[in-house]
């Protein structure tokens, strides 16, 4: 005979607050997403469309808006893939492994948390401007970082560059060294096991990551605005953009601008559910897998 199975048993949650509380919580924080999230959206679409959907439109077709808009896509174009290999391997290097120097390599990784991007661009305008310490090597040979393309790169990468490998190590860490140590005895290398094994088992996470990733590099102003020397038509990003407009008074153009943003904030918003959904029916997988049957009892 065989043993029975174990079942869990989930106790469920309850709270012990009155009804009372539980609603002024809900109400408080119903109150500040409406006050500090949905206004704020909604007043950022109001103010593009206020002059109709043609001064809308005209405000995105302005040379200035278009060459904004290219730049934008093509730092995020750079700089994504740039963290995504960097996330992967420093999240495999950390989980994975254990070495000499693991703490100080997950707190460098966590450095641009802790650094204002306004900070972030002037250390590159130290290193690599007219006056750094590379600017007259980089100016004798032609080479132009600061107040260009290159500089506006750098400073992306600079501050999107956590946000992959951070989603990724704990993620990997939960999952443990168990199905790759498998696949590597059962034969395959390197690179089919992190095709077969651990890319399927981390691509939500990753993709989460990438999302965040995306999300910030379109939107990023501190570290830009320092490094770009907001030449127009050149090197102004749409939140660049969106500043200059503003101070100029072209309030539709400025809001229809802020509006591509806000935009792809609630496309970021959606695609990071449907991740985190995905993630989560992983784990609940995970945790509900039957145990392993007992051999059977031999009986006289």
């Amino acid at each position: 005979m065989t043993a029975p199975r174990a079942t869990q048993h989930r106790t469920p949650i309850t709270t012990t607050e009155p009804r009372a509380v539980r609603w002024l919580i809900t109400g408080v924080a119903l109150t500040f997403i409406l006050l500090f999230l949905v206004l704020p959206l909604a007043a950022v679409f109001t103010e593009a469309l206020r002059q109709g959907l043609d001064a809308y439109l005209e405000g995105l077709k302005e040379p200035d808006a278009w060459s904004a808009i290219k730049l934008t896509l093509l730092t995020a174009l750079i700089a994504v893939p740039l963290n995504l290999v960097f996330g992967v391997a420093a999240a495999w290097c950390i989980a994975k492994y254990n070495f000499r120097g693991k703490a100080f390599l997950t707190t460098l990784i966590d450095l641009p948390f802790s650094i204002s991007p306004v900070v972030a661009g002037l250390m590159y305008v130290l290193v690599f401007g007219s006056h750094g310490w590379f600017g007259p090597w980089l100016a004798e040979h032609d080479i132009k970082i600061i107040f260009a393309v290159p500089g506006i790169v750098l400073a992306t990468v600079f501050v999107t560059f956590p946000f992959i490998a951070r989603e990724l190590i704990p993620l990997m860490q939960a999952q443990g060294n168990d199905e790759e140590q498998a696949a590597i005895v059962l034969g395959a290398s390197g690179w089919q096991t992190f095709w077969k094994v651990t890319l399927p088992n981390i691509k939500w996470g990753l993709l989460y990551g990438v999302i965040l990733c995306n999300a910030r590099a379109m939107g990023e102003f501190g570290a830009v605005s320092v490094v770009s020397g907001h030449i127009r038509g050149q090197t102004n990003t749409i939140p660049l953009h969106v500043e200059i407009l503003y101070n100029e008074y072209q309030s539709v153009a400025a809001f229809a601008a802020a509006s591509l943003l806000a935009l792809l904030a609630l496309v970021t918003l959606a695609i990071k559910s449907i991740a985190e959904w995905q993630v989560e029916n992983q784990r609940k997988a995970a945790e509900n897998l039957p145990p392993e049957r007992p051999s059977p009892r031999v009986t006289p």
